[in-house]
Order: C-alpha cells, then sequence, then structure tokens
C-alpha cells in the first residue's frame, strides 16, 4: 500500500452482513434455480421437485427479508448506508461520471460511478426478483404471502383449502386454476428475464471490483469484511 493511503471506515456492519446474506442466498437460489429449471433433464420426481422448490423459497424468504433490510436502511441508515452514497441520484453524478472515465480521481470513498451504476442495476434486478418470486411462491406451491389468497381462488370448496397441495387436483376448480395460470404468467417471465440479468451483472460486477483494485488499490475485498478502505490521507481529513 502507498505509505499515504490510510484505513478509513466505510461500510457499517449492516452494509457488510447484507453483502454476504446476498451473496450466500444468490448463489444458493441460483444452483437451486437451475436444477429445478432442469429438473426434467436430470430425472427429478415430482416429489424432488416440490422439495427443491419448497427449499428455493425458504431461502427465497432470507433473501427477501435481507433487501427489505437494506432498502430500509437506505432510507433511514447512516453515512454510506443511504441511498444517496450509493446510488447514481447525487447532484453532481454526470460530472462525477466524467471524471471517472477521464481518470481524474485515485480513489472513491464508497462506490465509483460505475460501482454505482451497477449497484442500480442489481438492486433493480434483485427487486423483480423478490417480488415475483414470492407471487410464483403462492401460485405454484401455496406458500405465504400469497399462497392462501391463490389456494383460495382455485378452491371448490373454499373450507378445505388446506387439502390443496402442488400438482394434485384435490379441490380444484379447472377454470379457476387455468384464470390463476395466467395471472402468474407475466411474473414467471419476469422471474426467468431477471434471472438471466443477474448471470449476466454478476460476472460483470465481480470483473468490475478486480477492475476497480487494480486501479485504486483501496482494498475493496477486504473493505467488505472489515469496513475498511485504504484510502489517500485526504479522504481522512474530509
Amino acid at each position: 500500500m502507498n505509505s499515504k493511503r490510510v484505513p478509513i471506515f466505510v461500510w457499517s456492519r449492516n452494509v457488510r452482513f447484507f453483502h454476504w446474506i446476498n451473496v450466500l442466498a444468490i448463489t444458493l437460489l441460483v444452483v437451486i434455480g437451475l436444477i429445478i429449471f432442469n429438473s426434467k433433464s436430470l430425472g427429478v420426481s415430482t416429489d424432488g421437485k416440490i422439495l427443491l422448490k419448497t427449499i428455493h423459497v425458504y431461502i427465497g424468504y432470507v433473501f427477501a427479508i435481507n433487501l427489505i433490510f437494506r432498502l430500509i436502511i437506505g432510507f433511514v441508515g447512516k453515512a454510506h448506508e443511504r441511498w444517496g452514497k450509493v446510488l447514481p441520484f447525487n447532484k453532481g453524478f454526470s460530472q462525477e461520471l466524467t471524471d471517472f472515465k477521464q481518470h481524474k480521481k485515485s480513489a472513491y470513498k464508497g462506490h465509483n460511478p460505475a460501482g454505482k451504476l451497477m449497484v442500480l442495476a442489481l438492486l433493480s434486478l434483485m427487486c423483480i426478483q423478490m417480488v415475483s418470486g414470492l407471487v410464483i411462491a403462492g401460485t405454484d406451491i401455496y406458500y405465504p404471502p400469497f399462497g392462501k389468497y391463490f389456494a383460495q381462488s382455485i378452491a371448490i370448496d373454499k373450507q378445505n383449502i388446506e387439502v390443496i397441495q402442488p400438482y394434485s387436483k384435490v379441490n380444484i376448480d379447472e377454470k379457476a386454476y387455468t384464470e390463476m395460470r395466467a395471472i402468474r404468467s407475466p411474473f414467471i417471465t419476469a422471474h426467468v428475464y431477471a434471472f438471466y440479468g443477474l448471470l449476466f451483472l454478476i460476472p460483470l460486477h465481480i470483473l468490475g471490483v478486480i477492475i476497480a483494485e487494480r486501479r485504486e488499490k483501496s482494498a475493496l475485498v477486504s473493505a467488505m469484511i472489515t469496513g475498511y478502505k485504504y484510502l489517500p490521507k485526504e479522504h481522512s481529513e474530509k
């Protein structure tokens, strides 16, 4: 490290916990999602597919709670927890981006302009995944928060919805079921395309971190563990 650089605290415990829980949850969701998507060619049984979907949903709850927590602290948190420090909507961002392209600044206390754009893209896709996933969980295996509503909407006997199970036709009105699947269709489409979007952006994000670290030399990866970046001394004096 350059001797003129000093450790400066940037990423709070809240941000760091969110980041690594998010990494783990998304990794598991992607792996299980790919198995579900290819279950037929992999020879997964119906019971096995239901089990995989159930696990996928429970991990999805962790992902959703974690994401909602991050969305909230973006409004009420401190310093670099707040969206004004993280997203590309701050006053003067266009000039920041121009300066970044022209290599006029050697290091950034928070995200650099390219990083802010990536955070916006990733957050947008994750929010789409969260909302569409919760709807799909309700229409596919009848899990909360929408499962009870959808089960009642397709039940012949509204007082006996507990007998409605995934891949079963017991107590199901076929017309109502078809209508429910039509409602679910755009959420499936959104979920799939947001999934592909994440598969595209995540490697770019990792590549961007590597390039930024080589350029800024501020210990980007370890900063998301310890909270401290190594920055030019003038950053500590602001």
